[in-house]
């Protein structure tokens, strides 16, 4: 495994070579953005007009420039639109706009909203859901073709239920659950039964009576919806259902139609989230052909991201697939044949930038340098002749162009501020375009982030990022804010520019740092796989092994060791205030997880199995086991309409800790969802900031500040 993360050796280095030069303090405007600060705005590249231009865009007005990577020429861009006609949704109708033509009113009912109206390849129908039945209309003469006709409160044909938005289909989906074939003739659909699938109230309590918001939510180990796979004619007729019977307990991925449209690849996975496997479905017939079969002892994500890329060849696809315990590609043909794997080793591939059909390349991305670094390389499809395309020991973004001769990367780490550079496909530098570094950065006493590894005692170097306090003194003990999100293959330590929001914290002489433990994705599908059937066991351990890391040393105060997160940090850091209370003090935890069986089936059911199946691994996972060891101050935040964690998550647990007569606070945020309001956001942040003075700083909230 080349990941070897940073020793602790060093840490203070940087603190005896400051230079007298550096005697300004960062103001309060500054690092709140209202003044000039150590960087400047530069120009993001993440895209290309074509071979010869990149496109950059103004981070203020959002204004896009084209640039030739030659002469440097730049001229005002409009990118120009994947069709010339536009369809919408307007006043609950569907509209089309041709070009620079008025728009013109497809359909005439006010009263019920039409859902993701979408083109189709021809441009002559509008496909849409309404009231759960597909419909679509035919753009030229108006006419309405309804394609189903048994939606009900329940039943949804090409609208997604609940579960299949948020965890597999994914909420960019807009819930959309239909696909129009290439040749436009044929439409694929998903339909879903929630009969069986409990309710979920939810409570809004605005109002004289307030409101109550039902959502069928499959908590873990409940029935989840039944599915069936359908395909209509354009011009309407009757459904011809795949061969899969919807009474199993199954889960339906993104499909893909084949270029000739002569079939859909369907993703298919068991229940239990241990075998994958695509399908070829015939939508004549509903016939299917299995083409690849995938097993893992643990799970296999069944993502709505990057797994499939079809090769223009139309006989190939490059395959992403973690099943060797590190996430790398493979060549296969559309029959499902591995030609070869083009990646390999222990360390994992990020994204796939660019395939190069004619000199059958791939550029992609990786995590190999480091694990907290990402690289572009370049490969044959064969696997051979891999070369790491970027420089130094950074984390790259990069923009590759259309005909893979050159590529900008957007670069930084934790002491760099972000610097663009324009390279040629062998990494060689063809020229700086842009550093965000401000002229007079180097007189600035800031605080310094270094990234770090802390170690555990049976052999894993966590990776950690660590921020000092402006004017440290190693013999002077400090406060820690701990910020962690702790969920599986889902690490927050990168090597990146941190920008100047922690310097206020630093400036007022409180420690920072984040950490992930040995499941967060650093060591591969290999360790992510150590969390199933034990989700909050490793994350404690190893955040358990940070908190007493820091705890021995000098500079951290015995008692101000404050850890906070949201979703499932917040989880986490209701489990640190509890299960791991000996080791931290305070916590801020927002919209947590409290126990697994109050969640969702395909997430949590990932990674836990059922209830029914493992109950002693949702008990030992569960913050309410550990109430009784509670001790310190936890705040718990959460908004009341989250559809997501549930608010029964903090009641729960609310219930808990006065029944156990231990003190907390609680702040809940009226119309919020997971994500609170921009309203309550300004709020909380005023409240977190008088939180960390009056427990960490032990001092009133500067006047400036409130």
């Amino acid at each position: 495994m080349n990941s070897k993360l940073y020793g602790v050796i060093g840490i203070f280095l940087f603190f005896v070579s400051q230079t007298a030069a550096q005697t300004k303090r960062l103001e309060l405007e500054q690092i709140f953005g209202q003044k000039p600060s150590l960087t400047k705005s530069i120009y993001t590249i993440q895209s290309w007009a074509d071979d010869q231009h990149y496109i950059e865009v103004d981070a203020t007005t959002r204004q896009q420039y084209r640039v030739h990577i030659k002469t440097g020429d730049r001229t005002a861009y409009i990118p120009p639109p994947n069709s010339d006609v536009e369809v919408y949704v307007k006043e609950n109708d569907v509209y089309i706009r041709r070009g620079d033509h008025a728009e013109k009113r497809l359909t005439q009912s006010p009263d019920i909203e039409e859902k993701n109206p979408t083109l189709s390849p021809d441009n002559q129908y509008v496909a849409f859901t309404r009231d759960n039945d597909l419909y679509a209309i035919q753009v030229t003469d108006g006419r309405e073709i309804r394609y189903t006709k048994d939606a009900t409160d329940v039943i949804y044909n090409g609208w997604a239920s609940w579960v299949y938005f948020e965890e597999i289909l994914g909420r960019s989906s807009r819930y959309k659950a239909f696909w129009w074939a290439p040749d436009s003739k044929t439409l694929a659909f998903m339909r879903f039964d929630d009969t069986q699938v409990p309710m979920f109230p939810i409570y809004g309590a605005t109002g004289q009576h307030g409101y109550v918001e039902q959502t069928r939510y499959p908590k873990a180990g409940d029935p989840n919806p039944e599915v069936k796979v359908g395909f209509v004619p354009v011009e309407g007729g009757q459904v011809t259902w795949a061969d899969f019977n919807e009474k199993d307990d199954q889960y339906f991925g993104q499909p893909y139609w084949s270029f000739d449209s002569s079939n859909l690849m369907v993703q298919w996975m068991n229940r239990d989230q241990t075998n994958l496997k695509f399908y070829e479905v015939d939508p004549h017939t509903g016939a299917k052909k299995e083409i690849y079969d995938e097993k893992q002892d643990a799970w296999i994500d069944l993502s709505h991201e990057e797994r499939i890329t079809y090769l223009k060849d139309n006989r190939h696809y490059i395959l992403k697939s973690d099943k060797t315990g590190w996430a790398h590609y493979y060549l296969y043909t559309l029959d499902g044949t591995l030609i070869n794997p083009i990646t390999a080793g222990q360390w994992q591939v990020s994204s796939l930038e660019l395939v190069d059909e004619k000199n059958k390349v791939i550029y992609f991305t990786a995590r190999k340098e480091h694990s907290a670094t990402v690289d572009l390389y370049r490969v044959d499809y064969s696997g051979k002749n891999a070369k790491r395309l970027t420089f130094g020991n950074y984390t790259h973004q990069v923009a590759v162009s259309p005909d893979g001769k050159h590529f900008v990367t957007t670069y930084s780490n934790v002491s760099t501020p972000p610097k663009v550079a324009l390279l040629d496909n062998k990494g060689k530098l063809v020229k700086e375009l842009a550093d965000s570094k401000a002229d007079d950065f180097d007189d600035y006493n800031y605080a310094k982030t270094e990234l770090i590894s802390i170690p555990t005692p049976d052999g894993y170097q966590l990776p950690a990022t660590i921020t000092w306090p402006t004017d440290f003194d190693e013999t002077k003990p400090y406060p820690v804010i701990f910020s962690i999100y702790g969920g599986p293959d889902a690490g927050s330590v990168r090597n990146t520019w941190k920008g100047i929001s922690n310097q206020h914290w630093a400036n007022e002489g409180i420690i920072q740092i984040s950490v992930d433990h040995r499941a967060s994705g650093h060591f591969g599908k290999e360790g992510v796989a150590l969390m199933h059937r034990n989700l909050g066991h490793w994350e404690m351990v190893d955040y358990i092994t940070a908190a007493k890391w820091l705890k021995s040393k000098p500079w951290v105060a015995k008692d101000k060791l404050l850890i906070t997160g949201h979703s499932y940090g917040g989880y986490i850091t209701c489990l640190a205030l509890t299960k791991g209370a000996a080791y931290f003090d305070f916590g801020i935890a927002g919209a947590p997880v409290t126990s697994w069986d109050l969640y969702d089936t395909h997430y949590t059911e990932r990674f836990m199995d059922t209830p029914q199946d493992n109950p002693d691994g949702y008990k030992r996972g569960s913050v309410l086991t550990y109430v009784d060891q509670y001790k310190g101050v936890l705040r718990i935040l959460h908004g009341d309409m989250d559809d997501n964690v549930h608010m029964q998550n903090t009641i729960q647990l609310v219930d808990a800790l006065t029944n156990g007569d231990k003190p907390f606070e609680l702040m809940i945020y009226p119309g919020s969802r997971h994500g609170f309001s921009q309203e309550k956001s300004n709020y909380d942040r005023k409240e977190r900031f008088r939180f960390y003075y009056q427990y960490l700083l032990e001092k009133p909230v500067p006047p400036e500040l409130k």
